[in-house]
């Protein structure tokens, strides 16, 4: 089956396992985006969420934030996990931000092609391209495909990757084979269906609804049947 067509039967299928997703929140700074996507890194949705809400009711502005003591700031992302380097993270990036521009307004991002959204936020240490797709994606509602571990992890068990070996070089390897009002529902199809059947370790491949299309179960059983 051609990538185009695998893909987009993919999509079909999750979508019909796990219903459409819910909108998205709207973000009226793109930063208070960008920072919530530091905080998802390395922990669930419901920890990340939760972070960003209790950092938000302890510093009421982002001049706040960066003002505030390190251990002030982790203590207040601490349900997110990884505080103490999470804290160093948001106030470095608060820093440039601030010294760029003198504030923390990131609104004119909005008026930008992807293109120049992506060069802008890549100057900044430690942002890298699924930040940025993170970013575009939830933060200005634009038709982009982060990759993460769950994303990268199903993609290459499906075979959808053409040895693509890092989530990055997948991201810009998948985008463009995605239409682009999948995008958003495939990338949190993926993560779900990576999360409770396409696990790192212990796949429940007896339950996956994606058997039929999965190169790696296909190798596995051509493995075994040559035994």
């Amino acid at each position: 089956m051609r990538s185009l067509k695998k893909i987009a039967r993919i999509a079909a299928i999750l979508r019909q396992t796990y219903g459409p997703t819910r909108p998205g929140r709207h973000w009226e700074n793109p930063l208070d985006s960008l920072v919530q996507t530091l905080l998802s890194q390395n922990t669930s949705d419901q920890n990340s969420h939760r972070a960003y809400v209790e950092l938000r009711e302890r510093f009421r502005t982002w001049e706040e934030v960066r003002q505030a003591p390190l251990r002030a700031l982790a203590a207040a992302i601490r349900s997110g996990g990884l505080a103490n380097i999470k804290a160093v993270r948001i106030k470095a990036l608060l820093e440039e931000i601030w010294g760029d521009q003198g504030h923390f307004d990131l609104s004119f991002l909005r008026d930008l092609p992807d293109e120049e959204v992506e060069a802008y936020l890549r100057r900044f240490k430690g942002i890298g391209s699924k930040t940025v797709a993170c970013v575009l994606l939830f933060g200005l509602g634009r038709a982009a495909f982060p990759v993460d571990t769950h994303v990268f992890r199903v993609s290459r068990r499906l075979g959808l990757l053409d040895g693509q070996r890092t989530p990055e070089r997948a991201q810009e390897f998948l985008t463009p084979l995605i239409r682009s009002e999948d995008r958003r529902e495939l990338h949190l199809g993926l993560i779900r269906h990576g999360r409770q059947v396409c696990r790192a370790q212990h796949p429940r491949c007896e339950e996956c609804v994606l058997l039929r299309l999965c190169d790696h179960m296909r190798k596995a059983s051509a493995a075994a049947a040559a035994c």
